[in-house]
């Protein structure tokens, strides 16, 4: 079973040399400590950040430069600033080739829940909706159950929905799965967890075909 590291050290495997990866808050913001360090990648920030770099070490962090998340992180050489309005066209525009979000649910179809727990006071829905709306390949990295143990991989979402049929590939601390037309494929389980485990633990269909191998991290 993996930790949130672990979600975030799989889920770097599926970046890419070149790309522009827009990080969520939570498990996703951990992903660009684990980036290989033979590919170059540019990392976006809904609140204006383009080429952020791994979080700072204890003493050296800036408080004036952070994350959407208003986590203190670094730059690389090049980084660049510039406002809401400018991030966003870049978002609406399709210019991030991999978003990489947390989620309270997901659903077999894809449907994404992240934004709001009903009674519960939120400060606004961010820039998650312009994310799922945009964006072509979406990863969410989540835990696979919540606290009480319940599944977080569902038939339908009962929360209110960020976005609809979007969702890729979903990285849990028990498996990777891919989102297809009849449900939740397993591609990959984490260590030490079995097929077993993954099918007692999701509520939507899920889709077993052959062997099903152990994450690489």
């Amino acid at each position: 079973m993996l930790d949130k590291i672990g979600i975030a050290k799989r889920i770097a495997r599926e970046v890419k040399d070149g790309y522009y990866v827009n990080l969520g808050i939570g498990i996703p913001t951990l992903v660009a400590n684990y980036v290989r360090e033979d590919i170059e990648v540019e990392f976006q920030s809904e609140n204006g950040v383009l080429g952020m770099g791994p979080f700072p070490i204890d003493g050296d962090e800036d408080a004036d430069i952070i994350n959407a998340g208003k986590q203190t992180i670094t730059t690389l050489p090049g980084a660049s600033f510039f406002d809401s309005a400018m991030s966003f066209a870049m978002i609406r525009g399709q210019h991030v080739d991999l978003t990489i979000l947390g989620a309270m649910e997901v659903a077999e179809n894809g449907d994404i829940a992240n934004w709001k727990i009903p009674g519960r006071m939120v400060k606004g829905m961010g820039g998650a909706m312009d994310l799922v709306a945009s964006a072509e390949n979406i990863i969410v990295a989540m835990m696979h159950t919540n606290k009480k143990g319940e599944s977080k991989l569902l038939k339908q979402c009962s929360l209110p929905l960020t976005g609809v049929g979007c969702v890729k590939k979903v990285v849990t601390n028990l498996a990777v799965m891919e989102i297809t037309e009849k449900g939740f494929k397993l591609l990959e389980r984490a260590p030490g967890v079995s097929v077993e485990d993954i099918k007692n633990a999701t509520e939507g269909h899920l889709i077993v075909e052959g062997d099903i191998p152990e994450m690489v991290i």
